[in-house]
């Protein structure tokens, strides 16, 4: 059952074939047999899982008509708020934070009979690529345990990958989603920004920030995309979604379709066999009815240092309420030692460097040279996605220009660090959807993710050539030993 979809499971209980508290005691003890060498989770809820486990039985057993994901347990990134259960975002500053509430998304997915059976770890602050800043643990890839999974949310990444759940969350921040689903072989989506309310996730860069699923199929993540997406009251930057059948919307192909492929994405000192395995994708799709059309954007190369300019600005106003006051780790004393201790010892490495890099861009003499050129380029890189949406449906790239490497390797060399993004940023800063599928392996059997990218609110047809792709192909069938 470790490798079972979302669809399958609800419709196995639903069916009576097997009890929801069956299906929670068997990933639980994935969990337990897995977790050790992983390091996945930061916490398991054992005890809510199995009652809201209960319910689901509870309720089939009265012949009530269960729910979307009636018994389909879910792992929450370590970021997301809910309530009566710790939200660290994996930093000391919130080790004993307890959620008073529950975010939208995760609520949603309650709400349509989901079981949340733990958080997840996470880069500190989803500040990282590689799960590596996290305070308390590191997340081993499942493919290669000497290997990072990616970041931030590289520890939802893991367990999707490793079996431990069929499904999580993550965010995305410029590509924190979409990067781990790359090195871990696993599907990843980062929807349109606002078509998932960010409300209850702790923010990172606001304008930036994008809560989607990891699943092992496209299928499993457009059912759960379908049940958080949606405008909420509680974050004016939520969208309205028009209703849409998802099960009709995948069994589309990708006959006649419009794929772009830049030449900006396919550059000098990415690892050979990513662009083999994309190249090899972008030849299936052809073949099956798909018409590749060569497209340019020369703004690409920009996209990185922009978004390495506006996100450090943004993370330095929200770490702002972190102060040792108000909530996080208290310190005593006056204001100055007050700030000192709390922020100097609550906060890691990475998170200082962004904090002071974000200051100084804000400071007064480099608002208008730094951060206010860089909100120019983001207009113009949309206006250049707009142009070239306009000849084609989806455009098709590397999601990372590397395979996984080994822990350590890029940790104390943040410039290497920052450009395994180098492929996922541009979607972020012009709030697009894209999605990072599995489409092949490297010589020694790594993960390599083929990203799709689409037009502002066209998720479906992210989700249509993503799921068209996986019926051709058994990458995303495969799994880790």
């Amino acid at each position: 059952m470790e490798y079972t979809t979302v669809r399958g499971i609800r419709d196995a209980i639903a069916n009576g074939e097997i009890t929801a508290l069956e299906v929670i005691e068997f990933y639980l003890n994935q969990i337990e047999a897995k977790d050790d060498e992983i390091g996945a989770f930061l916490e398991v809820f054992t005890e809510s899982a199995k009652k809201h486990a209960q319910k689901i039985d509870d309720m089939r057993v009265a012949g009530e008509t269960l729910p979307r994901l009636a018994g389909v347990p879910i792992a929450i990134k370590d970021n997301m708020n809910y309530a009566g259960h710790i939200a660290s975002a994996s930093s000391r500053m919130l080790a004993e934070h307890k959620s008073t509430y529950t975010g939208t998304a995760v609520q949603k997915l309650i709400d349509a009979g989901a079981v949340i059976i733990g958080r997840t770890n996470m880069d500190e602050f989803a500040m990282g690529g590689s799960t590596e800043t996290s305070t308390y643990k590191k997340t081993k890839n499942p493919w290669n345990t000497e290997m990072i999974p990616g970041g931030s949310s590289g520890g939802s990444a893991a367990a999707v990958a490793a079996g431990m759940v069929p499904a999580s969350l993550g965010s995305d921040t410029g590509g924190s989603i979409r990067q781990p689903a790359s090195l871990c072989g696993v599907t990843g989506m980062k929807p349109t920004y606002g078509r998932v309310s960010r409300y209850g996730l702790i923010a990172m860069a606001s304008s930036l920030d994008q809560i989607g699923p990891f699943a092992r199929t496209v299928e499993d993540a457009a059912i759960i995309l379908e049940v958080i997406e949606g405008k909420d009251e509680n974050d004016a930057t939520s969208r309205i979604v028009p209703e849409k059948a998802i099960a009709e919307l995948l069994n589309k192909n990708v006959d006649g379709m419009r794929i772009g492929v830049p030449k900006e994405y396919f550059i000098e000192g990415m690892d050979e066999w990513v662009q083999i395995k994309v190249r090899d994708a972008i030849g299936v799709l052809k073949k099956n009815g798909a018409e590749i059309v060569d497209v340019n954007l020369p703004l690409t190369e920009y996209a990185l240092p922009t978004y390495y300019i506006m996100m450090p600005a943004e993370v330095s106003s929200n770490m702002a309420r972190f102060d040792g006051m108000r909530y996080g780790t208290r310190a005593n004393g006056t204001l100055e030692n007050s700030y000192l201790q709390a922020r100097g010892a609550g906060f890691g490495t990475e998170v200082k460097r962004r904090i002071m890099l974000g200051t100084y861009i804000l400071s007064t003499g480099y608002h208008d040279a730094y951060y206010k050129k860089a909100q120019a380029v983001r207009t113009a890189i949309l206006q250049e996605m707009n142009t070239v949406f306009e000849k084609v449906d989806v455009i098709i790239a590397p999601t990372a220009p590397t395979v996984a490497w080994k822990f350590g390797e890029k940790i104390d060399d943040p410039i290497s660090m920052y450009l395994s993004d180098i492929f996922t940023t541009t979607a972020n800063i012009a709030g697009i959807p894209a999605i990072s599928i599995p489409c092949g392996f490297s010589d020694d059997g790594l993960p390599i993710g083929l990203q799709i990218i689409g037009k502002t609110d066209d998720d479906d047809a992210v989700l249509r050539v993503a799921y068209a792709y996986q019926q051709l192909t058994k990458h995303h069938l495969v799994h880790p030993e």
